[in-house]
């Protein structure tokens, strides 16, 4: 009896093991799981890039295809900007791009001092040094403008980067009258290196967070699209189009707890203190250059049998030009005024999507303000994330927007983020229905490998409605420049708009969509940059809009 006795009570001791350590597995098991994404669950590895220019990151990459990864390459290497030649620390103004001291020069006309309209002015600008001395390399970052302010004309130059400290600005001469040249040094290339290296190195100096929360029980984490591996994350990468985002794991919460998404600010003192010398408001960022000589010219009609001058540094023209206040378009469709009463005959029986950041939003409140027939359906959602949607029910109108998905800097319920590529895969499209995207400003600090993802997720969603409904007009709005503080410089630099320009414009050409050129029709206008351009200059941006969808000779 006792041995057993004691065979059962070393079996019971056993079998008591046995049943602690499975519980431990079960329990241990739950925890991994918990740290899994709840969206994907593919284990992501930080991507090792081979690209010369690149430097090992943390951020996160899906595998691409062969055909996007060469894409990607391409585009990297086709938007890559002069490399400036590196100061020695500590950095010092003295050698860096000074615009009181840099200069630009009207060159000759073809007949001398004369021009006329349909030729091209060429001003050569030099750039000098806070001592004065002519620069020897490029990159430095100018914006070049022609204005006349009584006529309420202007026009965007192009500007050419030399390499060896001069440049040109090339611009089309459309109307009679004063020409007014502007040019503008937003940053030198010594500040263009500092922007470039942020982006690599400091992708999350902009920073997110979640509140997380079960019962009575919160926790809030950082979150973002680029997080540090220090702690257990949540994994929200999107199964559709493979957007990555992740948040830190609540200490006590689930990954499936996680109710909002906001944005926290960004880390105290990115930059150096000599760093930050680069990036002085009045001083080298978006400072004006001078002329050497007269700034302005005075342009004659257009000659009988006048020859059309090409210039040999420039191959590419103005989308268009500002004459009284009315843009003109030079290509695509013909752009017309459109009063309120115009707008809704022009909408009728339309519904009009709209997805992108608080510049689209901008366009949906236009229409919200203008059109006395349109009203807005409360849906109980904060003004700056929506979403947002208005009705105009006797002329059967309906206009949504909502914001993208993340990176967004704003406050928005988990339940209302959603990438514009699965909105568009869940749209039906047709003849009556008109899609406006705009997506750049919150993805302005990233690596720009992020941004040509998130473009190729939405063209191919792009792609795919068109096929399955090719009577659906898509147009994109472009990038613009702002006003410049140290803040939005190290967020949102224009040159950070202007890289993510070029790549979507990139992205999008030979495709059946229509381009708003925001980007020239800020700067070729003359009021103040801004992120969100004032009333003028959105009216002329809705006029080309609606010129898109109600053409001068179609229906």
């Amino acid at each position: 009896m006792k041995a057993t006795f004691c065979t059962r009570r070393e079996f019971c001791a056993l079998f008591l093991f046995l049943t602690v350590f499975v519980l431990i597995s079960v329990l241990h098991h739950m925890d991994i799981l918990e740290f899994q994404p709840k969206f994907n669950s593919t284990i992501i590895m930080p991507r090792v890039s081979t690209h010369p220019n690149e430097i090992r990151s943390f951020c996160t990459f899906q595998p691409l295809s062969s055909e996007d990864a060469l894409e990607e390459r391409l585009i990297l290497d086709s938007t890559a900007w002069p490399e400036t030649p590196l100061l020695p620390a500590p950095i010092s103004l003295e050698q860096t791009s000074d615009p009181a001291h840099s200069t630009f020069t009207i060159l000759p006309g073809r007949k001398g001092g004369e021009w006329h309209v349909g030729d091209q002015l060429e001003v050569m600008i030099q750039t000098s040094d806070f001592q004065g001395r002519p620069k020897k390399s490029g990159g430095d970052f100018l914006l070049a403008s022609l204005h006349n302010r009584k006529l309420e004309a202007g026009v965007a130059g192009q500007v050419v980067d030399h390499l060896n400290g001069s440049y040109s600005a090339v611009f089309s001469l459309l109307w009679e009258g004063d020409a007014q040249v502007e040019m503008i040094l937003v940053h030198p290339g010594e500040a263009i290196s500092v922007l470039k290296r942020m982006n690599r190195e400091q992708p999350d100096r902009m920073y997110f967070t979640s509140l997380f929360r079960s019962g009575s029980r919160s926790e809030t984490t950082h979150c973002n699209v680029c997080l540090r591996p220090t702690q257990p994350l949540c994994n929200y990468t999107d199964l559709r189009t493979g957007e990555p985002w992740f948040c830190y794991k609540p200490k006590k919460l689930s990954c499936d707890a996680r109710i909002s998404h906001s944005r926290a600010g960004y880390k105290a003192n990115p930059l150096n203190a000599n760093e930050e010398k680069l990036f002085q408001s009045g001083v080298n960022m978006k400072v004006s250059i001078q002329a050497s000589g007269p700034s302005n010219v005075t342009v004659l009609p257009k000659q009988e049998g006048q020859l059309k001058v090409k210039s040999s540094t420039v191959t590419s023209a103005p989308s268009g030009y500002y004459y009284q206040g009315v843009w003109r378009a030079l290509g695509g469709t013909t752009v017309r005024e459109f009063s309120a009463s115009a707008i809704s005959r022009c909408l009728k029986g339309k519904v009009v999507h709209m997805y992108g950041d608080s510049t689209i939003r901008q366009w949906f409140e236009f229409f919200d303000a203008t059109l006395p027939g349109l009203k807005k359906f409360d849906l109980h959602s904060a003004r700056k994330f929506g979403p947002h949607m208005s009705l105009d029910y006797a002329n059967n109108i309906l206009v949504t927007y909502r914001c993208h998905g993340p990176p967004i800097r704003f406050a928005v319920p988990t339940r209302e983020l959603r990438y514009v590529a699965n909105e568009l895969d869940d749209l039906g499209g047709g003849n009556n229905i008109v899609v406006v995207l705009g997506i750049w400003s919150h993805l302005g600090s990233f690596p720009m490998e992020i941004y040509i993802r998130r473009l190729q997720s939405i063209r191919r969603a792009v792609v795919g409605l068109l096929d399955r409904a090719p009577g659906t007009l898509v147009i994109i709005r472009t990038a613009n420049s702002k006003a410049l503080t140290l803040y939005e410089t190290i967020t949102n630099s224009d040159w950070y708009s202007l890289q993510r320009d070029k790549v979507l414009r990139a992205m999008f050409k030979g495709l059946n969509v229509h381009l708003i050129d925001a980007w020239e029709m800020n700067l070729a206008h003359h009021l103040p940059h801004n992120l969100h351009p004032p009333p003028p200059i959105i009216r002329n941006m809705i006029n080309h809009l609606l010129s898109y969808i109600c053409p001068q000779n179609g229906g």
